[in-house]
């Protein structure tokens, strides 16, 4: 006989699990199917240093709060897989690993959903794709027409500065990815030039409140992807939580010795092309930075001081402007080494029902799309920024779980 299940949930990293756990707490019936272990993206595709951006208090979950001695510390990746790995067992999940999901197609005659399998199919009246955030890391065309002699990887292939070819390091984007991997290169020692992308700064704390207490007392948090024209979302705020969290500033890193430069346009065997908008892109960034230091005073200013501690000193926003460049010589500056921390693409080819846009991204709205049954969970900006991280997850998935109480399913 054919398997059957109420829900299939696709997926299981911290989405996935959460989803679960907030159908167990309602008594749907339920499976769900990872492709390779619990956590998988957690395991193989962060660099040896990585912390966890945000502060631990943060790492919350249906059913999971963190109650470790660290709350205000950054927990190392390896931590976090951890955690992951705690709570699928104590929640009682029941995940099964290793079955990769070829395709989803509608069943037909609005009979619900065939999930193939390599080894068969399962049929499910609903489907939560939860397979990530950040799923396809993106590389630019251009980048095949760079020399062979060169290596080129990516954020989830980097794993240390040791482990590089002997030479100077370009890193293509600055955002939280590029900036923290050009500051781990540079305080290695190594030679770096950065191709600056579109961020924002914020320093990693004001007034002794890390800087994601102040966005979600700002209400920035709340903010969703309906309010930005066309759901184009902001560009991601640059922080770290290596040695304790601190300021990531692309100007500083350029006063310490890295060579800053513009987007990477064209690239023919060992010459790149570079536009020359390095200033303007710092210039929006340090915009940005004073932006929230202004909202932040302003909201102090209405009265509510809490138990802040009186304001610190704050980092010089360092205004010289970088020296622009038109091309960049790869072999004259002896650059053996490109991490393309482009961003990310997203990867549903194997959703075989037609619910994405021009971009490929999925038609939705906070996880549920226009074909009865079929949900998204855990995308970058789904709803909101948390939509994405571990303390907003939750919400959204126990906003599909209610939609599915009270929608028939097909």
């Amino acid at each position: 006989m054919r398997e059957h299940h109420d829900v299939v949930v696709i997926g299981g990293g911290q989405a996935g699990l959460a989803m679960s756990n907030v159908l167990q707490q309602q008594g749907r019936e339920h499976v769900v199917l990872e492709r390779r272990r619990v956590g998988e993206r957690w395991r193989t595709e962060r660099w040896d240093s990585l912390h966890f951006q945000f502060p631990n208090w943060t790492l919350q979950l249906p059913g999971y709060a963190y109650a470790g001695n660290d709350p205000d510390g950054f927990a190392h990746y390896s931590e976090v897989l951890r955690l992951i790995e705690h709570y699928a067992g104590s929640a009682g999940v029941t995940v099964r690993e290793n079955t990769e999901v070829r395709a989803v197609a509608e069943h037909g005659a609005g009979d619900g959903f065939d999930v193939f399998l390599a080894d068969g199919s399962i049929h499910a009246r609903r489907v939560v794709i939860a397979t990530g955030p950040f799923q396809l890391p993106l590389v630019p065309r251009l980048a095949v027409d760079v020399s062979p002699t060169v290596l080129q990887l990516d954020p989830t292939h980097y794993r240390s500065p040791d482990a590089l070819p002997a030479g100077a390091v370009l890193v293509v984007g600055s955002g939280a990815s590029g900036c923290q991997i050009a500051d781990e290169l540079l305080h290695a020692g190594r030679r770096v030039y950065v191709s600056v992308s579109r961020h924002r700064r914020a320093p990693r704390r004001f007034r002794g409140r890390d800087i994601y207490w102040w966005l979600e007392e700002l209400g920035r948090f709340a903010q969703t992807i309906d309010s930005f024209p066309s759901r184009q979302y902001p560009p991601s705020t640059v922080v770290t939580g290596v040695n304790g969290g601190y300021d990531v500033n692309v100007r500083q890193l350029a006063s310490e010795g890295a060579k800053v430069i513009g987007r990477v346009g064209g690239a023919s065997g060992r010459n790149l092309g570079v536009l020359a908008n390095a200033n303007q892109v710092l210039d929006e960034a340090d915009r940005a930075y004073t932006d929230f230091l202004s909202a932040a005073r302003q909201f102090i200013g209405n009265g509510i001081e809490d138990d802040l501690v009186d304001e610190e000193p704050l980092e010089t926003i360092y205004r010289p402007t970088v020296e622009e460049v038109d091309s960049l010589n790869l072999a004259r500056e002896d650059i053996n080494t490109i991490v393309w921390a482009t961003g990310y693409a997203y990867d549903f080819g194997w959703v075989k029902i037609p619910l994405f846009d021009e971009r490929g991204r999925p038609i939705q709205q906070r996880g549920v799309t226009p074909v009865t049954g079929l949900y998204f969970l855990g995308l970058h900006w789904m709803h909101t920024f948390k939509s994405g991280l571990f303390s907003g997850v939750g919400a959204d998935a126990t906003f599909l779980a209610d939609h599915m109480a009270r929608t028939p399913a097909r």
